[in-house]
């Protein structure tokens, strides 16, 4: 066979696995079997060995993983990629159409006219469990797949989806110049558990669920592991269509859309895979009815689904009602009810975090409950433990919606049989044998046991507080508790944003004796890293420089970092911005901390406690030794037209940064805080803002949108 007969019989080859891969993973097509595309495969194999320079980018071959990649590449969408609003009842689901009608024009409450288009109907599909992608294809051949990241910017993961045999490589002719198509990427139940049978035999960790299992693996730099997870993919929507126009896909590039259903209707057309379970419904009764009908099956069904999605079909419709925030109007999120398991409790541990404070843990059974094996849950304090009776041996109700992390909600004390026992806080911590002190925090009241107790997070110590109230803490008094120790470096270098070093990377540190505490990281070398296993050059050098970048420490920032009981970003700001200094700041009389406006007596005692400490003033000057400077402070405000007034920023925002927003609002003399109260004056909403926009929305905080947030900082 010569060169131009072996190119025939290439592009043949090509054509008919494409045709086999069509057929078996879209048509679901049962004649279509693995050996007859196995024997394809290998012929078309052994003819790319003989002429290597006919093989594309875009053969069926090219499905195999590819070299491993140094980082993902970051990637702007051109087309915002929204997240959805959710309702988790028919009453949320009629309020929302409700609510476009008026803005339609149909309906007695109706603002604007109705203008030639046709019936409001609705277009319901499932909501797949898994992470969201974007494909682009130029001619037909697929060149870039990213990842949705914040929205705006994803991270491109081509060579990981190129090993997704359900992501068409060509697309079927007829086809358009230029194509996005949003879509998942997703990890059926089975192949999970497949998955999972491997490892536990192999003695590696174990997959938690689907989801996490999809968006781990398409994250991976090492295309080989992504094709080894044997994921899947399903299309949900035309981004664009034509030439890059903005658009989003009506009347472009010779294509007329007049409805969501027909972009399903191309894409299945085009050779994309697209959920069955798909239904017009011409009036809500209808998508009530599909609701329930997917709420009976959806345990059955091969992949995760945790709701149904209801668009409005006409597009039209769809650009006259637009987007709001983080989602559109024209779409919401059925959310089905958090899925609920019984579990028995084996036993309550105690986890240490870096300021000491000990948090009860319950270990249970592993249980399946949505859609992940879960075998532990948080008890968050003595007032949680005592308000449910919770004790070991119980019958317990677990619950787990979505990402959400699992809870204890209920025992079930008729299942006890007389040998569960209560759970008393250890007198000694459970890492070091260090004494266990037990502190009233909060308002200076008498603490009593009835009072939640303290744990780690500052948002979550503030729940706990509630409006002003006081709490009860357990404590390990062991200053060099090896626990405390390693939580604080953690928190050190998160504040410090030294992005390569995580958890696993500082216990491996530990372990080689590189380090005692977070100050020995400035002193590491590269030399330090490269001999150890699995460092190499590259990685070693990466590390090195993330850890030269963050030698210069803004005030507040260091502050933040230290880890100081009760002192989180805020309160570092307040303080950096009263002392302006360290030197100043850590000769500080009890009496001075205490008359500094927003720190009361509780936060002015461990402040002055801290810099009393001997351990801690040495650990300072390690930190100084090793290269650490202190930036000059900036005092941030330069006006008073924000004053008074207290902001909570959520999710990402397009024209600045987070830190940048916030230094904005201070200059012009507001506050930034991380949680969200009644006290809130507004909450600042990017895309993915999060419970955040919930809690304010549910409390009737005012909400600022970027546009406006950006009107009132000019």
């Amino acid at each position: 066979m010569n060169k131009e007969q072996a190119k025939n019989r290439i592009n043949k080859l090509e054509e008919q696995i494409e045709d086999l891969r069509y057929r078996y993973h879209v048509l679901n097509d049962p004649l279509v079997t693995d050996e007859v595309k196995d024997s394809l495969e290998k012929e078309l194999k052994t003819l790319y060995a003989q002429y290597p320079e006919l093989q594309t980018g875009h053969s069926a071959l090219s499905r195999v993983a590819g070299r491993p990649l140094e980082k993902f590449v970051k990637v702007k969408h051109d087309v915002r990629m929204l997240s959805l609003n959710d309702v988790f009842s028919k009453t949320e689901l009629e309020d929302w159409e409700k609510r476009i009608k008026k803005i339609l024009g149909v309906g007695e409450d109706s603002i604007l006219p109705l203008q030639g288009a046709g019936a409001l109907e609705f277009f319901c599909e499932l909501k797949l469990d898994g992470l969201s992608v974007s494909l682009i294809y130029e001619n037909g051949l697929f060149v870039r797949g990213s990842t949705r990241g914040d929205g705006y910017i994803g991270e491109d993961v081509t060579q990981n989806l190129k090993t997704i045999a359900t992501i068409p490589l060509k697309l079927r002719s007829p086809f358009p110049e230029f194509l996005e198509v949003r879509g998942e990427g997703l990890m059926s139940k089975k192949v999970l558990r497949d998955l999972n049978t491997k490892y536990e035999k192999e003695d590696k960790p174990l997959l938690a669920n689907t989801r996490n299992a999809a968006a781990g693996s398409l994250r991976q730099l090492d295309p080989a592991l992504a094709a080894a997870r044997n994921l899947d993919f399903f299309a949900w929507d035309v981004a664009l269509i034509g030439r890059s126009d903005k658009s989003e896909g009506r009347n472009v590039g010779g294509l007329n859309f007049k409805t969501h259903s027909e972009k399903h209707q191309l894409l299945r057309e085009l050779g994309f895979k697209v959920d069955k379970h798909e239904k017009i419904c011409k009036n809500l009764e209808e998508v009530e009815k599909f609701v329930e009908e997917v709420g009976k099956v959806r345990e059955g069904l091969p992949y995760g689904t945790d709701g149904v999605v209801i668009s409005v079909n006409d597009l039209s419709f769809q650009e006259r009602l637009g987007v709001v925030g983080k989602a559109p109007r024209y779409m919401v999120a059925y959310k089905y009810p958090a899925e609920k398991a019984t579990t028995i409790i084996k036993e309550i541990k105690v986890n240490v975090g870096r300021t000491g404070v000990l948090t009860p843990l319950a270990v249970f059974e592993p249980t399946l409950v949505a859609g992940s094996t879960i075998s532990k849950a948080t008890l968050h304090n003595m007032d949680q433990i005592e308000r449910l009776d919770v004790r070991v041996g119980d019958t317990v109700v677990i619950q787990k919606a979505g990402d959400v992390i699992p809870e204890v909600v209920e025992v079930l004390p008729k299942m006890r049989t007389g040998k569960e026992k209560k759970f008393v806080m250890p007198g000694k911590c459970p890492v070091c044998q260090g004494r266990v002190e037990r502190r009233s925090v909060g308002n200076n009241k008498p603490s009593k046991l009835n009072q939640p107790l303290l744990i780690e997070n500052s948002a979550a110590v503030r729940r706990s507080l509630g409006e002003g109230g006081g709490s009860v803490a357990y404590y390990c008094t062991n200053r060099k508790c090896p626990a405390k120790n390693r939580r604080f470096m953690q928190h050190f270098v998160s504040v410090l944003d030294i992005y390569e070093i995580g958890p696993k990377i500082l216990d491996r540190f530990q372990e080689e004796g590189l380090v005692s505490d977070a100050a020995d990281i400035f002193a590491l070398k590269k030399e330090d890293l490269v001999g150890l296993d699995r460092f190499g050059e590259k990685s070693a050098e990466n590390i090195i420089t993330s850890i030269r970048g963050r030698m210069s420490v803004p005030l507040p920032r260091l502050i933040f970092a230290l880890g100081i009981l009760h002192v989180g970003e805020q309160t570092a700001e307040d303080l950096a911005k009263q002392y302006q200094s360290l030197d100043k700041l850590k000769v500080a009389t009890l009496e001075d901390l205490s008359n500094i406006e927003n720190i009361g007596p509780v936060v002015a005692k461990s402040l002055y406690e801290y810099f009393q400490g001997k351990d801690n003033l040495k650990f300072i000057e390690k930190l100084f030794k090793n290269g650490v400077s202190v930036l000059p402070f900036q005092q941030p405000a330069t006006s008073n037209k924000l004053a008074d007034k207290t902001f909570v920023i959520t999710g990402s925002l397009e024209s600045m940064s987070r830190d940048e927003a916030k230094q904005k609002i201070k200059e012009l003399g507001g506050k930034v805080t991380e949680s969200v109260s009644k006290q809130t004056s507004y909450v600042v909403v990017g895309s993915e803002p999060g419970s955040k926009y919930d809690k304010a929305m549910k409390l009737g905080v005012e909400i600022l949108e970027e546009k406006k947030f950006l009107e009132l900082i000019k």
